[in-house]
This record gives C-alpha cells, sequence and structure tokens, in this order.
C-alpha cells in the first residue's frame, strides 16, 4: 500500500496530464521507496526513462510544455512561429507535415524530450545571440497559454517578441516572402513594447530585417519606433544571396521584392 499522506503529495505534485521526472519528485521531497513503489503499482505510468505521468493519460505538448517550465527553474517558452500561432496568427503560418513546437531557451532541452512519444517534434532555438536575461524572464514579454482548467499555463512570446524570433531563422528556414505576409498581418503591435525590444535584442542582422519589412508594410505603429536608440552595428549585412543592397537598412534582400517600400 503507498502511504496515504504521500499519495496526496503526488497527486499535488503531478496534477493529472502533466509529466515530472524521479529526480524532480525526490527533488520536492518524496521518498525513494515511495517512487518506486508507486511505479511498481503502475500509479506512476513510465512515458520514457525516468519520466512519468499519473496515471494512464494521453499526454498533448502542452502538457509536456507546462511541466518543463516548472521543472526547469531557467527561462524557457514557446515563441517564433508557434507563438504567434497561439496568439491567433494562424492564417499567415505555413503549415507542415508534422507539427513542430519551438521552444526558445538559453540551455538545452533535456535529453528525454525527443523519446517522449508524441506526434510532435520539440525545435530548441538558442536565446544566447538573441535575447539578454532580463528579457527572457520579464513577464511584460510573454503571454499565458491557458491549455486546461486548473493546471499551469504555457508561457508563450507577446506577437512582438515572436516575430524578431521568426526573424532569426529567415532565410535558412523561414522564406521572406513568408515573414513578409506574417508582419502584414501584425497591424496592432505595441511600439512601446517594440522600441524596449529592439534596443534589448542582440542580433543585428534580426533588427535591419524588422525595420525592413515593418517599413514596407508601413503600419501606424511604424513611426513610433527609435531607431537611432537601437545598436544597429556597421557595414553591410548579406541575408539574401545574390540580394539587391537596400541601403536605408545596410542589407541585402531578394531582388523581386526591393523597391517595394521606395527605399533602393
Amino acid at each position: 500500500m503507498l502511504n496515504k499522506k504521500a499519495r496526496e503529495q503526488l497527486r499535488r505534485l503531478l496534477p493529472i496530464s502533466m509529466v515530472a521526472t524521479k529526480q524532480w519528485l525526490l527533488d520536492q521531497g518524496l521518498n525513494l521507496h515511495f517512487v518506486d513503489n508507486a511505479v511498481r503499482s503502475r500509479t506512476l505510468i513510465p512515458i520514457t526513462t525516468g519520466v512519468y505521468t499519473l496515471y494512464e493519460q494521453p499526454i498533448r505538448w502542452p502538457g509536456i510544455v507546462a511541466s518543463l517550465q516548472r521543472m526547469l527553474g531557467k527561462p524557457i517558452h514557446v515563441g517564433g512561429l508557434t507563438a504567434l500561432h497561439l496568439a491567433g496568427y494562424s492564417h499567415f503560418l505555413s503549415f507542415s507535415a508534422e507539427e513542430r513546437i519551438e521552444l526558445y531557451s538559453e540551455s538545452p532541452l533535456p535529453g528525454w524530450l525527443r523519446r517522449v512519444p508524441i506526434d510532435v517534434v520539440f525545435d530548441r532555438c538558442s536565446t544566447t545571440r538573441l535575447w539578454p536575461e532580463s528579457v527572457m524572464t520579464n513577464p511584460r514579454y510573454l503571454r499565458a497559454f491557458d491549455w486546461q482548467e486548473g493546471l499551469p499555463p504555457v508561457s508563450y512570446s507577446c506577437p512582438e517578441k515572436a516575430m524578431l524570433e521568426v526573424l532569426t531563422k529567415v532565410p535558412s528556414a523561414v522564406s521572406f516572402e513568408h515573414a513578409d505576409s506574417l508582419m502584414q498581418g501584425l497591424s496592432n503591435l505595441s511600439p512601446r513594447k517594440l522600441n524596449a525590444l529592439m534596443e534589448a535584442c542582440l542580433s543585428i542582422k534580426t533588427k535591419r530585417l524588422f525595420l525592413w519589412l515593418s517599413e514596407r508594410q508601413n503600419h501606424p505603429w511604424f513611426k513610433y519606433l527609435e531607431p537611432e536608440k537601437y545598436d544597429l552595428g556597421a557595414g553591410k549585412r548579406v541575408i539574401a544571396e545574390e540580394g539587391r543592397l537596400n541601403k536605408k537598412w545596410s542589407i541585402t534582400v531578394p531582388r523581386e521584392m526591393q523597391g517595394d517600400n521606395g527605399h533602393g
């Protein structure tokens, strides 16, 4: 028989639909003997080596990410294209055969995440050259995805931050055209948030590309941006191979997209 007090503690620590590593359960004060007995009695169900869920419940990706966010103790959040999807910009996203969940973190993801039997791929995107820790830990730049009532929400980037994260992947994983169509839909961004994020952002390529794309779309918020306060570096940046140089922002862009905003 499992100890009643420990059983209640386990239920508090591990709500149904979430997961926990054995080490994390022990770190929260559960006894090793109790945990081993819970596994033997099928109260704890292994979903991969050393990672458990309570009872036999189907696990969805938000449950895994919400669990990861509370266990890691370091900033990690859903960002980029996945965050734009959660914010309601799905109609501007391109769909692939497999669902990819973009997780932004300074640290590598735990190895067990790749072994979880679930129909999504978790993509870790390093923030080392993109965001300082002050941005990663600031709740102002995050939203909460309430995926199941009564359970911890999933933290994801606000649209201003998510769009900058998307631009780090142009053109290797996101095309100029796709980025342009995303920017077209972002007519309600906060210039105050954008100014703060652009001042903090560590990627010069990303900042210049954002300014070029947002000027192309000429959204109402663009005139409130303050590029003179951003570190935009020096010299040109080749983003589009064999593209044409946009002189204002000193980046190469696809020839067919150059000149649309009157800045050759």
